[in-house]
């Protein structure tokens, strides 16, 4: 499962891990949390991920801007360059969609999973 998380500046790795246990299900095996590559350096981002062993992956926000979601925002479009973070980051190596752009506090999160071959 790989989470997309959005954040604002200054989040903690409480409130991440508060935000992806909110919408992961029970048991998920295989998280990988990704990001927009600036939010990636965010030290609660990045303990979040390292609490729980996760690799952490940023992405550019030219490369997020490409990915088809349902939800756009221009609010953040005009702050970050990419008018999605949490979902595009979940679905940018592809994927389903199974937890659509779900807010908590300060942090955005979607939850994709890899299309079964």
């Amino acid at each position: 499962m790989r989470v997309g998380i959005g954040a604002r500046p200054g989040v903690t790795a409480e409130e991440v891990l508060a935000a992806v246990d909110a919408v992961l299900p029970a048991g998920a095996a295989d998280v990988a949390l990704a990001t927009l590559d600036v939010r990636a350096a965010e030290p609660g981002i990045a303990a979040a991920a390292a609490v729980r062993g996760w690799p952490l992956t940023g992405h550019p926000a030219a490369e997020l801007a490409r990915v088809p979601v349902p939800t756009l925002s221009a609010r953040v479009a005009a702050a970050v360059g990419t008018p999605s973070v949490a979902e595009a980051a979940a679905l940018v190596e592809g994927g389903t969609l199974v937890v659509g752009r779900t807010v908590h506090g300060r942090v955005t999160v979607a939850v994709a999973v890899a299309v079964a071959s």
